[in-house]
């Protein structure tokens, strides 16, 4: 697996790790976290979830990281990068418990992982997965410049019709310097 950190003046963001299986379980079970995010999960799947991302590490060199608190140490969610088979296309895609919303912890931790993904990866676009029910999402794709695109079904098991907001790397040049990063 590659050794990956990325530091934000406040977060740590790692690739997950077999550590983080009790606040994975947390994060799964809770209900106003996972309500976007495919409902609750047992801590069996919360297992297998966490899992398939160290997996993805492993066979692909990226997936979504942990994001950890700096001042904490406390695991707060995954955000990052993300694109399973039959995916909609190269998503960097976020999930954080819900007592870290509304603190500007998503927009931190995205942009960073969308900064990642343009230098180490060959993407040139990235996509987020999105319920249209779910604001405070598109709240934070629109902060970071990414534009409404279309309507997609996530494939199997999840089968969710979602929209899909988009920008390119060189959009993502301009956006990045009106967040003033």
């Amino acid at each position: 697996m590659k050794h990956v950190i990325i530091e934000t003046p406040r977060l740590i963001l790692r690739p997950p790790a077999l550590e983080d299986l009790q606040d994975w379980v947390r994060f799964a079970s809770h209900e106003d976290t996972m309500r976007h995010l495919g409902g609750v999960q047992s801590a069996s799947m919360a297992w297998r979830s966490l899992m398939t991302m160290i997996g993805a590490w492993s066979a692909h060199g990226y997936a979504m990281f942990s994001v950890i608190e700096k001042s904490s140490g406390t695991w707060m969610g995954r955000i990052g990068p993300w694109q399973p088979l039959d995916w909609p296309g190269t998503e960097v895609g976020w999930g954080l418990h819900a007592d870290f919303w509304h603190r500007g912890f998503a927009l931190e931790a995205a942009a960073a992982s969308v900064d990642w993904v343009f230098e180490n990866l060959d993407w040139h676009e990235v996509i987020h997965t999105i319920a249209a029910e779910n604001l405070s999402s598109i709240a934070l794709a629109e902060k970071l410049g990414s534009k409404y695109q279309r309507q997609a079904m996530l494939p199997a098991p999840m089968s969710l019709e979602i929209g899909v907001w988009q920008q390119t790397r060189e959009q993502w040049t301009e956006n990045r310097k009106r967040l003033g990063l």
